[in-house]
């Protein structure tokens, strides 16, 4: 285990517990003039690793990770007490509200046009001082390896946008994320899935009784059963797997 780590879960090392452990870390490392990636682990991820070597190397490079749903965040309470469930969707707020009074100017890259729109509008209402840079909606079928990707991230950085927060959903956002960060040292780049549409309220998200019971999955399959019926499925068998060898690495298939 590194000496900032917090806990290792399928090989994968955790290193901020709490969302204002992460909230903080990132505003400071900005403030510092680095940049970073902060991925948040959960049980689709940890599936995810094991079948994609680059999503492997992207993980295993990350600055900040995270753990995101209960499963992960209660395997890692077993090594560190101090661990809570952090979620991309959790993230976005607060770091905007940090970010606009520390004077950090943001931008937004996935999504599409109506969601941020109106997610931009509510985050401006919750942080006036909110410099948004610029922001991007790619089309669909976008590809984080093209050109285009590369050209986009470009765009956003030079409008002057040090946090980028990317909303393209695993391993998408991770493999841009990563290949960017490379490109920007100086950027940081998070990753929060579906945040902008909840922000927004294109898509619900589980009531808090569900959240706050580690039962947002339970709210997603009864909801959506036919696209989340067998990610949930190899979910629970990632799952079993970790409860009987929740440290040990798991290296990935060869892509």
């Amino acid at each position: 285990m590194s000496e900032d780590a917090l806990a290792v879960i399928d090989g994968q090392t955790i290193n901020i517990a709490t969302l204002e452990q992460g909230v903080s870390a990132a505003i400071s490392r900005i403030a510092r003039g680095e940049g970073f990636t902060f991925f948040t682990l959960n049980l689709d991820h940890i599936v995810k690793r094991r079948q994609d070597a680059d999503f492997h190397a992207a993980y295993a490079s990350a600055t900040f990770v995270s753990a995101d749903g209960a499963p992960i965040a209660g395997l890692g309470r077993k090594q560190n007490e101090r661990i809570e469930r952090t979620t991309g969707a959790d993230l976005v707020v607060p770091l905007a509200r940090q970010a606009a009074r520390a004077g950090i100017p943001i931008g937004f890259f996935g999504s599409n046009t109506q969601t941020l729109e109106t997610c931009l509008l509510k985050l401006q209402g919750m942080a006036p001082r909110l410099r948004v840079a610029a922001w991007e909606a790619p089309p669909q079928g976008f590809d984080p390896a093209s050109p285009a990707a590369e050209a986009a991230i470009n765009r956003l950085v030079t409008a002057g946008a040090r946090i980028i927060f990317i909303a393209l959903g695993a391993p998408k956002q991770e493999l841009l994320a990563h290949r960017m960060q490379r490109r920007f040292p100086e950027i940081g780049f998070i990753c929060i899935g579906a945040a902008l549409d909840f922000i927004a309220r294109t898509q619900n998200r589980a009531p808090a009784f569900f959240q706050e019971s580690g039962l947002e999955w339970v709210w997603r399959l009864l909801n959506n059963p036919r696209r989340m019926g067998k990610r949930y499925a190899l979910c629970a068998m990632a799952f079993l797997s970790l409860l009987r060898n929740p440290v040990g690495r798991t290296e990935p298939a060869r892509s």
